[in-house]
């Protein structure tokens, strides 16, 4: 009889359990807040090696000859495909503007419940971009590089964040979240890599620096 007992009460707490489990997947979050995942700290370092280290020049500069924010699916443009997938919960209007949601911002630690709170920073600046090498690209390429949902290159954070970043490296610049410096890091290496932009020697020293903690 103990045992019968024994064991139903086994069966009680396993059910249980598998009750809480199901719980916790409705209730589970059903985006993700966060860039897609950057190279691994190693694999950045060796990256960071072969980058040309060179004197940045932004002459010829204008925001607007990197076409950003292109229509990526139906009404969808690249801000709002964004704001979907860095956001939980995200509701969109049918011209696919978010009227709710919430959105973590690595860069601060801040949450957000309205868009209009958020920026989508390019974490390589536009302005950065064409300092390193993007004056010589194609209109094509720049619009790629400015509309980029592959790599780790736009992300949605709060804008006045994003607004004292500006267009500053590494060196001059980096999260107020210390524990996400590294995957900042790690995203801007693989970035620059991808693109073959170059470096200047302050922004490769502080990059060196970061790299070495992560």
């Amino acid at each position: 009889m103990r045992r019968f007992y024994a064991r139903r009460r086994v069966s009680i707490l396993a059910a249980l359990s598998g009750l809480i489990a199901s719980v916790a997947l409705f209730n589970a979050p059903t985006a993700s807040a966060a860039l897609p995942t950057p190279v691994s700290a190693s694999t950045a370092r060796s990256y960071l090696a072969t980058l040309t280290v060179a004197t940045e020049d932004r002459t010829g500069y204008d925001r607007d000859l990197f076409n950003h924010w292109i229509t990526i699916s139906g009404t969808c443009n690249t801000r709002e495909t964004v704001l979907k997938r860095d956001g939980t919960n995200v509701v969109t209007s049918s011209a696919c503007a978010a009227t709710s949601g919430s959105w973590y911002s690595p860069y601060d630690g801040a949450t957000w419940t309205a868009a209009s709170d958020l920026d989508i920073d390019h974490l390589v600046p536009l302005a950065e971009a064409w300092d390193s090498g993007a004056d010589s690209w194609s209109s094509a390429t720049r619009q790629a590089f400015a509309n980029d949902l592959t790599r780790p290159q736009l992300i949605a954070v709060t804008d006045n964040v994003n607004q004292s970043k500006s267009d500053q490296d590494p060196a001059t610049w980096m999260p107020s979240v210390t524990s996400y410096r590294c995957t900042y890091v790690r995203a801007w290496v693989q970035v620059k890599y991808y693109y073959d932009l170059s470096v200047d020697s302050a922004e490769k020293s502080a990059l060196t620096s970061y790299l070495a903690s992560c």
